[in-house]
């Protein structure tokens, strides 16, 4: 063979090959995300198949290096007509390779599933709860989370007094240097993911009440507990005391 046959060869296998590989190539969607997760292929063809799995809930997959973040913000992805699973991309590569594993996960999304309806038919009349939602958490264990509006009374007083906090900031702002503006940012936000010992968090600016619990049931009982302690606070009519304001979420 010639030494330019030789090299047409060599062209057309070099070819051939590049065509085989992007023929073979194997694109995910991963749907929605936090950050920018990057999956193995078995990982990501398993993730797809989840998702299908349990199609009556809205998966967000979360990059290893944001799931604090995700975790702060989980008011942010709760969603009002399915429930909203946040999974980090750790946690999908192994239950793609490990079978129990998967399974002890599997269990908690399969749980979750099946306490959507109970979670519609006990909140179909509270017109507060904009959504709800669960995270897989690295000990083996689910958050459940709601989102409900702020209708306190409080609310007003609150936003009021951020705005005015928010103007004498600025104010103070503008005389200090970067660095110092950096720090006070940085402290407000970690300051924003604090959730106090009843797992319930107020977010004056969106004007949201974010609870979670370990459960559904405690989820619902929860926001149960907050609505009655929410109408104790308030002037209630005559009818309304007579009826007592309490919704038992546990029948």
């Amino acid at each position: 063979m010639s030494i330019i046959s030789e090299i047409a060869s060599a062209t057309t296998k070099q070819t051939t090959d590049v065509k085989e590989t992007k023929t073979s190539a194997y694109t995910a969607d991963y749907g929605k995300t936090v950050g920018k997760p990057q999956l193995s292929e078995k990982a990501a063809k398993y993730y797809e198949s989840l998702k299908k799995k349990y199609g009556n809930m809205d998966f967000v997959l979360v990059s290893k290096d944001m799931k604090e973040t995700a975790k702060s913000q989980v008011g942010s992805y709760a969603n009002p007509y399915r429930m909203v699973v946040l999974v980090d991309e750790e946690k999908i590569e192994r239950m793609a390779e490990d079978e129990a594993y998967r399974a002890k996960y599997e269990g908690l999304i399969e749980k979750a599933s099946s306490g959507i309806s109970q979670l519609r038919a006990k909140t179909a009349d509270n017109p507060n709860v904009k959504g709800f939602g669960m995270q897989v958490n690295d000990n083996g264990t689910a958050t459940f989370f709601a989102v409900l509006k702020d209708s306190s009374k409080a609310q007003k007083a609150r936003i009021e007094k951020k705005a005015a906090e928010n103007k004498e900031a600025k104010k103070e702002a503008a005389k200090k240097a970067e660095e110092k503006r950096a720090e006070e940012a940085k402290a407000e936000k970690a300051e924003k993911s604090d959730w106090n010992d009843g797992g319930i968090y107020i977010d004056d600016e969106a004007g949201d009440v974010l609870i979670q619990a370990s459960s559904v049931e405690e989820l619902l009982q929860k926001i149960s507990d907050y609505e009655y302690n929410l109408r104790a606070d308030s002037v209630m009519t005559e009818s309304e005391k007579a009826i007592g304001g309490h919704i038992d979420f546990k029948g």
